[in-house]
């Protein structure tokens, strides 16, 4: 009996009758039932979102910026998703109206723009502690579907960043523009710092003049307290030579009261005392001219030296004038010259009264001139009294003077010590000037000054400074194609599963034959692998021409699925051929471990350290990629390993049969009587 007779013999068997062929053509499209309505089903569900209904609130108040404009971002968000038909979005009146519906059902999730939306968005333009991140509201409820939880993550994330950008970027641009206004500002500064080194230059040479000036002032205020201590002596002695005139012309005239009666006697001495009194008269005259002398000339200087000090500030212009005015008052301060001659002249006034009283008896003769005489020492007397208060009004306005000149030479003391500080300060805030002129060039140098081209290219920078440049190698067309691999390669071990359901590994004739059981075990097994090539065929004519797969490389994909069902098949019925009807279970645990180990959905490095191994024990795992490979057009230099290993696979499939074919040409009574049948 040969291998091919064996084959067509279970073929014949499972298509005698219209049920068993209908069976069998059930058996090759559950693959296509299983794969490809799937994968309909899922084909491009990112497409289709337009028709999940989602409520919109917008509770945004807006906010006013800096610069005066209006921010309405939560009515330009709105706005957006709207236009943009992502969702069938519904404007809804209030957030608890929006939370209600969400929960019975009427819509899947809620978006809402809070009433500080676009406030919070502008609080960054202030550049202080009251700034706030602007939120989105987003509410979902898992009751209406799990997955839509994590889709509306990803959308709202991109209306995150989306609005993040423009406010980075109106932040940014507000910022470069304050850099040109600070540069500006700078160059200003710099400028007016300019003009002001050169203000200090001037003060700087004006306070150098100013100081020795003050100097100046000093040493003549230190003379003129030296020259009014001296005037204040001559003064005192003026006033006391003038008393003791006063009181010798009082006893004069007392005493001479009787010369009238006498003046006849004392003619010649009356003559004497006239000639005496005419010397005394003269040198008075002359003392007085004197002292009117010194008097106009020390008013000038004093007023020369009291308009100094007013130009400088030190005195006022009225106590410039009462300085001067005292000083005029006592201007009479040389006749202290006079009053040494005065005294001189006593002596004289001495010998003038002992020659009157030798001339006593000679008085008689003098009485015609007598009246006269008395009349002029009277009169004498008189100006000795005025003398003599105007001498005491001199010294005590020469004390004031002498205590003006003191202050006026502290003063002078402290003009000059502040006029050199004024000096040094000035040299130093000219030093300090250059070098802030010099600091704020420097720094207008430092401060960028964009353009406005360059400010708005800077500022889109900065509002989005990363971006992704992202170059797919492969690229899945749409969810569908994505998931193509996994449940294509599933779908080929559930349809050849389903075959054990009606076909068996080996039939009782062949077993009870004499032919080898390598012969037996390859006849019972190609049928099996003429089926799974049938459903390689139909599921990947259905998933290329009425689903649009379009795979990278079409006929390597469908040559690779036929290889993968025939080692699939390989497997299956090695598995039961050996361990009967157990082995369907054994079959099933396998499909189970292959579901969640072959990386079809998620990576397979991220799962259990159990099902990694499985992963990299079990065919499917590299079915998956290998499929992969050739639907989007990977490297195709992993291509023959997995190759081999999936013939490996078939090899241990044949090798299992093998065992399995052995086993059962032994009969046994559960071969007659098996104790479970399926």
């Amino acid at each position: 009996m040969t291998v091919l007779r064996l084959a067509r013999s279970e073929l014949k068997r499972m298509t005698y009758g219209l049920l068993p062929k209908l069976t069998i053509l059930a058996l090759t499209v559950v693959p296509l039932l299983y794969g490809a309505v799937y994968l309909y089903a899922n084909w491009d569900p990112y497409k289709n979102l337009d028709r999940i209904p989602a409520a919109l609130v917008v509770e945004d108040q807006g906010a006013q910026l800096p610069d005066g404009t209006r921010l309405d971002a939560g009515g330009k968000v709105a706005e957006s998703l709207v236009d943009g038909h992502l969702f069938d979005w519904h404007r809804v009146t209030s957030t608890a109206e929006a939370d209600e519906e969400v929960r019975k059902g009427t819509y899947s999730f809620s978006l809402t723009l809070p009433a500080d939306f676009s406030r919070n968005l502008a609080s960054p333009a202030s550049f202080d502690d009251a700034a706030h991140q602007a939120m989105l509201k987003v509410t979902t409820n898992d009751a209406n579907n799990y997955l839509l939880s994590t889709i509306v993550d990803k959308v709202t994330t991109a209306v995150h960043d989306s609005v993040a950008k423009q406010v980075g970027t109106d932040t940014a641009a507000r910022l470069l523009s304050g850099y040109g206004t600070i540069h500006a500002q700078l160059a200003s500064a710099s400028d007016g710092a300019d003009r002001l080194a050169a203000g200090l230059d001037t003060l700087k040479g004006g306070s150098a003049q100013l100081a020795d000036g003050a100097s100046q002032l000093h040493a003549g205020a230190d003379q003129l307290v030296a020259g009014q201590e001296r005037l204040t002596g001559g003064a005192a002695r003026l006033r006391d030579g003038s008393a003791q005139l006063a009181s010798g012309l009082d006893t004069l005239r007392a005493k001479s009261s009787t010369l009238p009666a006498d003046t006849r006697r004392l003619a010649d001495g009356a003559a004497q005392v006239a000639a005496g009194n005419a010397a005394l008269n003269s040198k008075v005259q002359a003392a007085a001219s004197a002292a009117d002398a010194a008097s106009a000339a020390l008013p000038d200087r004093a007023r020369q030296t009291a308009q100094a000090l007013v130009a400088s500030g030190v005195l006022t212009q009225a106590q410039a004038d009462r300085v001067v005015s005292d000083l005029a008052a006592q201007a009479s301060a040389p006749a202290a010259d006079a009053a040494k001659q005065l005294h001189t002249d006593a002596g004289q006034v001495q010998q003038l009264a002992a020659g009157s009283q030798q001339v006593a008896d000679g008085a008689a003769q003098l009485a015609s001139g007598m009246p006269a005489l008395t009349g002029a020492i009277g009169q004498a007397d008189d100006g000795a009294r005025s003398l003599s208060a105007g001498a005491a009004q001199l010294a005590s306005g020469q004390q004031a003077a002498l205590d003006g000149a003191r202050t006026l030479d502290a003063g002078a003391a402290k003009l000059d010590t502040g006029a050199a500080q004024l000096s040094d300060g000035a040299a130093r805030a000219d030093a300090g000037s250059h070098d802030l002129a010099r600091g704020l060039a420097a720094g207008a140098g430092k401060v960028p000054n964009p353009s406005r081209q360059q400010t708005q290219q800077l500022a889109n920078v900065m509002g989005d400074p990363v971006a992704v440049d992202h170059a797919a190698q492969t690229k899945a067309a749409s969810y569908g194609a994505g998931l193509a691999p996994f449940f294509l390669s599933l779908a080929m071990w559930v349809g050849i599963f389903m075959l054990t359901q009606a076909m068996r590994p080996f039939t009782l004739r062949a077993l009870a034959s004499n032919a080898p059981a390598w012969k037996i075990a390859l006849g019972g097994w190609l049928p099996f692998a003429v089926v799974s090539a049938a459903q390689a065929t139909l599921l990947t004519g259905v998933v290329d021409f009425a689903l649009g797969l379009d795979p990278a490389h079409p006929l390597l994909m469908w040559l690779f699925l036929l290889l993968g069902g025939i080692a699939f098949s390989a497997l299956i019925q090695g598995i039961i051929a050996l361990l009967g009807t157990s082995g369907k279970f054994v079959v099933l645990i396998l499909l189970i471990l292959q579901l969640v180990s072959s990386g079809g959905t998620f990576p397979w490095q991220v799962t259990p350290t159990a099902f990694q191994v499985a992963h990299q024990i079990l065919p499917m795992g590299y079915m998956v990629t290998g499929m992969r490979h050739l639907i989007y057009g990977g490297d195709m230099s992993g291509i023959l390993p997995i190759v081999l290993g999936l013939i490996g696979y078939t090899l241990l499939g044949g090798a299992l049969n093998l065992l399995g074919t052995h086993k059962n040409m032994t009969w046994r009574l559960t071969t007659l009587q098996p104790e479970i049948t399926v």
